[in-house]
């Protein structure tokens, strides 16, 4: 048996997350950064970062204003998943947990948004199922 060694490369590539979520996730870590910065952390090309910042924007997930000559992003975390799997279930306590918002540091903290994920997760389950 041959082994298509880049069809491996490629399954072993894939993360959780997708590129929109990188860049969401960077933004609410640092609302000041620069689209090279967002891009790097998101292991993306500044390009396609200035695309994903831009379909966040029009979807309502962040706001661009400008400051001098930088952008300032705010994230929107009262927004649901885009996803219908997950449109119960808001965007906030998810990135609350992936970006330790400022406050949010503590393990404590830490313990508690993931209780709160796991409590929104079962309360969707059961109004689904209800349904």
């Amino acid at each position: 048996m041959i082994r298509d060694v880049a069809n491996d490369r490629k399954r072993d590539a894939w993360t959780l997350l997708t590129s929109h979520g990188h860049v969401l996730v960077e933004i609410a870590r640092n609302p000041d950064a620069r689209i090279r910065d967002i891009s790097a952390a998101a292991g993306i090309t500044e390009r396609a970062a200035i695309a994903i910042i831009a379909d966040l924007d029009a979807a309502g997930y962040v706001t661009r204003s400008r400051v001098g000559r930088r952008n300032r992003y705010v994230v929107h975390l009262d927004l649901p998943f885009r996803h219908p799997a997950q449109h119960d279930l808001l965007v906030g306590p998810f990135l609350r947990l992936l970006a330790e918002l400022p406050g949010e540091s503590a393990p404590a903290a830490k313990a508690a948004t993931v209780a709160t994920v796991a409590k929104a997760v079962k309360t969707a389950k059961v109004a689904k199922a209800a349904k």
